[in-house]
């Protein structure tokens, strides 16, 4: 049987007040009282519970997690990031993937806060969060990650600098010589894809050319599609920045050995043992989960300041395929 609080009380001779005390690290116990305490809690194996120290405080310990796509290597990584933390805190997490789906996403969220969660991570797939608002009344705790929430919706955000890492890759490619610079990103409707177009095309300025952009969903199949449409134009693209790791896979796969300057978004695995290494924006997932996390766990501590907005900074990784000097078609 798992001992308690009360066993411990009694094995080190004190007040079951003392031993509250010093589990929690409150003053007001003598050196040698709080030596024996601890004494008394390693022989007897006792552990904090935190699910029913929470529990006591009108808390359910558990936490709800909305990602786009546990698929996804970069929700993956986040997802881990925020359990980490949410483990940490002595909680559980319950999670879903939205699938880029607005209704799939309020009905998760609705299923965790029947389940009343304690506070939810939101990666938002539509644009309007008033659903939310009853829950926030009644206490419920939210951070938003990797995107805002909606228009008129105002709460704890964490993003990467989406718009900054796209300017700096076109930058990148223009400072090796590159005037012709295509974009393939992903579904213009998602807050990412239309700051990294954003980005691309204020690094481009004149040189901006619509022709050279194709938004939706990445596959293989569409990507091959767009590049060749756009090779077939009477001046192609030299270079090519790719809007999220799926869409530079997808583009990989696309060109099939044609040598095209290429940066894309986003790290992913095995992009350092490709011949070229592929240049790449990195941004950190795993870190994003944990400031949201810790955002969220801080109001659950009773922090009631204003909505923080914290934008995570993004780094440029040359590998070789971003340095490739212009070539003609």
């Amino acid at each position: 049987m798992r001992p308690t609080m009360k066993d411990v009380a009694t094995a080190a001779g004190v007040a079951l007040k003392t031993v509250s005390r010093v589990v929690n690290g409150e003053p007001g116990v003598r050196p040698a009282t709080a030596e024996r305490v601890r004494a008394a809690i390693e022989r007897l194996g006792y552990s904090r519970n935190e699910s029913a120290r929470v529990l006591r405080r009108g808390r359910t310990a558990t936490i709800g997690l909305v990602i786009e796509d546990v698929a996804d290597p970069f929700y993956a990584g986040l997802s881990r990031a925020v359990e980490d933390v949410v483990i940490g805190h002595g909680c559980l997490l319950l999670s879903g993937s939205s699938g880029e789906q607005p209704g799939r996403e309020r009905e998760l969220v609705e299923t965790f806060c029947a389940r009343r969660v304690d506070g939810l991570v939101i990666v938002p797939a539509g644009d309007d969060h008033g659903y939310l608002r009853p829950e926030l009344a009644a206490g419920t705790k939210v951070a938003f990650a990797d995107r805002p929430p909606g228009a008129g919706f105002d709460a704890d955000t964490v993003l990467a600098d989406n718009a900054g890492g796209a300017e700096q890759a076109v930058r990148h490619l223009l400072g090796h010589g590159h005037h012709r610079i295509a974009f393939l990103g992903d579904d213009p409707a998602i807050y990412t894809a239309a700051e990294r177009h954003r980005g691309y095309r204020d690094a481009l300025g004149g040189l901006y050319d619509p022709r050279l952009v194709a938004m939706r969903p990445p596959a293989p199949g569409t990507a091959r599609a767009d590049l060749e449409r756009m090779f077939a134009l009477d001046r192609p693209p030299t270079a090519l920045f790719t809007g999220n790791g799926r869409c530079t896979v997808a583009a990989l796969r696309a060109l099939g050995g044609r040598e095209v300057a290429l940066v894309g978004f986003d790290d992913f695995e095995l992009a350092d043992l490709l011949r070229p290494g592929v240049t790449v924006v990195a941004q950190d997932p795993a870190w994003m989960g944990r400031v949201a996390a810790e955002l969220l766990f801080r109001r659950l501590r009773g922090d009631g300041g204003p909505p923080e907005h914290i934008q995570l900074p993004v780094r440029l990784i040359p590998r070789g395929s971003g340095e490739l000097p212009p070539r003609a078609p």
